[in-house]
């Protein structure tokens, strides 16, 4: 389990640090009284002893940032168990460093926690800047639910196309959501959809104007719209976050059959990601 201090310290190294400068300053005293020859030994025994220690860190701080970009390349993989146990010692001893708290809550988002996640990306979001971290905090709160939040992240970052992508989502999906100014916004960002990042954001974006489109009673429109979102290759990671967002369209259209059969083919295809989570409660909500 993943639990909530330099990444590159230890109490060796520390030691050493301390040991070095007390050998610089002995050997400052020694050369005052005198003693040239013991205080250049003491010097020399300073200098290696403090590049022994500049040595120790840098590999313990190389071996932590080889660490957070492995826990990336699981989770773009969709492997999440895999990025979970590199994370959860990382988690445990660096809780407060903002890359630390950074990564995990991508962890923890992918799998399907968005609440630990966006706790996390909160904190982080006060050293890391809100342009790095706020698209993700508002899909977070979108997932959470909570509209008001997602609103005020997003405005925190108003010409962010995934931020944008998320508050859409939020308004759209959320209980709490603006209908109207979700579906404007979803408007605005399939007609850019050429300028997506990657394919699978494209879907993303198709997918959420199919929710806007069943909410405006238009089925040709939305399902047009899930026709294109299933032209893209995603991981199952995020196949089953598309799936989720279909069920929502469908069950807007009044599809309830349909939808809830989405909503399972989601939870089958990634059940311990995001889209799975997401999935399965909103099956669980559906009319029987």
């Amino acid at each position: 389990m993943l639990r909530a201090v330099t990444p590159g310290g230890h109490p060796a190294i520390t030691a050493l640090w301390l040991l070095g400068l007390a050998l610089v300053a002995l050997a400052a005293a020694v050369l005052v009284l005198g003693a040239i020859t013991n205080a250049e030994l003491l010097a020399l025994g300073a200098i290696v002893v403090l590049v022994a220690a500049s040595i120790a860190y840098q590999l313990r701080l190389r071996r932590f940032t080889a660490t957070l970009v492995a826990a990336e390349e699981a989770l773009d993989a969709g492997d999440t168990k895999r990025a979970r146990d590199l994370m959860a010692p990382l988690l445990a001893r660096f809780h407060t460093f903002p890359l630390v708290q950074e990564v995990a809550a991508d962890v923890l988002y992918a799998a399907g926690d968005p609440l630990s996640a966006a706790a996390l990306w909160e904190t982080a979001m006060k050293r890391l800047g809100a342009p790095r971290v706020a698209p993700r905090l508002v899909a977070a709160y979108a997932a959470l639910n909570r509209g008001g939040d997602a609103r005020r992240v997003a405005a925190l970052v108003p010409n962010d196309s995934l931020a944008k992508l998320a508050l859409a989502w939020s308004e759209l999906a959320a209980n709490s959501g603006d209908r109207e100014r979700g579906s404007v916004l979803a408007g605005e960002l399939v007609r850019d959809v050429a300028g997506a990042p990657n394919a699978t954001v494209a879907a993303m974006t198709a997918a959420v104007a199919a929710i806007a489109d069943a909410r405006r009673g238009d089925r040709t429109g939305m399902l047009a719209k899930l026709a294109a979102m299933r032209r893209a290759v995603p991981t199952p990671h995020d196949a089953a976050f598309l799936g989720y967002l279909a069920g929502i369209a469908l069950r807007e259209s009044g599809d309830i059959d349909e939808a809830r059969r989405e909503f399972s083919v989601a939870v089958e295809r990634s059940p311990e990601s995001i889209g799975g989570a997401l999935a399965r409660r909103e099956r669980a909500h559906l009319p029987t």
